[in-house]
């Protein structure tokens, strides 16, 4: 993919965030795509700020990454509008932190359905038409699939296996000519749990930071696949 023109992707939880500093990256380098959210209204407000950069380069698409007829009918959406998908980018996922005497099995079940079901969904779905072309899948995991917390139960389970889940499909996908990379990165200034990122967020990876790696990476000779890349922050703070 050295020539990234009209090439097509689809970001799972693209409205904010990491998928959208993704997003604001692909554009720049001549790409369509189209952001998810659970929220149609947050979509197209991801989709209209693109646009605004360069005109009908991003749609926005309701679609929960729980549902595998969500995901299909996303891509259905795309194939009408662009005819192809190259790339899919499985970032949507959550967080709930709480020591597991407290933890809820509601807590559990939406952070292993989110952050593990809803990448095998969104790539279950993806693969008829990124065999097509053969395309590219990245998910984004965290350096909390491999480093492990007080509070984190559900969330490094989370990561865990989709860090593995990743490397497996990864070798189950490269007969086809698709490639697969897990990025997982350490703090990042985002709206994760929560928080608003501000001035103090300045020494975190920043979204475009994982933007311009996704670009290097998609136009990375094909005889080289980076297949899991940990990234943290150069220097963190003082504690």
């Amino acid at each position: 993919m050295e020539n990234l023109k009209d090439k097509v992707a689809l970001i799972t939880g693209g409205s904010k965030g990491i998928g959208l500093g993704i997003a604001e990256s692909m554009i720049a380098a001549g790409m369509k795509v189209a952001v998810t959210s659970r929220s149609q209204s947050a979509a197209d407000e991801a989709a209209s700020s693109l646009n605004s950069q360069v005109p009908d380069s991003a749609i926005g698409i309701k679609a929960d990454v729980r549902q595998l007829e969500a995901q299909e009918a996303g891509i259905k959406q795309i194939l009408d509008k662009w005819g192809k998908l190259d790339v899919l980018i499985a970032n949507a996922g959550l967080g709930h932190f709480a020591s597991i005497d407290a933890m809820t099995s509601e807590q559990w079940n939406e952070t292993i359905d989110i952050n593990l079901t809803g990448v095998f969904n969104s790539v279950k779905a993806s693969i008829p038409a990124l065999k097509v072309s053969k395309g590219y899948i990245i998910t984004i995991a965290s350096l909390a699939g491999t480093n492990f917390f007080a509070y984190g139960s559900a969330y490094n389970a989370s990561k865990f296996g989709l860090v593995g889940f990743s490397q497996a499909i990864m070798l189950d996908l490269r007969p086809f000519g698709i490639k697969v990379t897990t990025i997982m990165p350490g703090s990042v200034s985002t709206y994760f749990n929560n928080h608003t990122p501000d001035a103090a967020d300045a020494w975190k990876i920043q979204p475009e930071d994982l933007g311009q790696m996704t670009i290097d990476l998609l136009k990375m000779h094909p005889r080289t696949l980076p297949s899991k890349i940990e990234v943290r922050p150069s220097i963190p703070p003082q504690k």
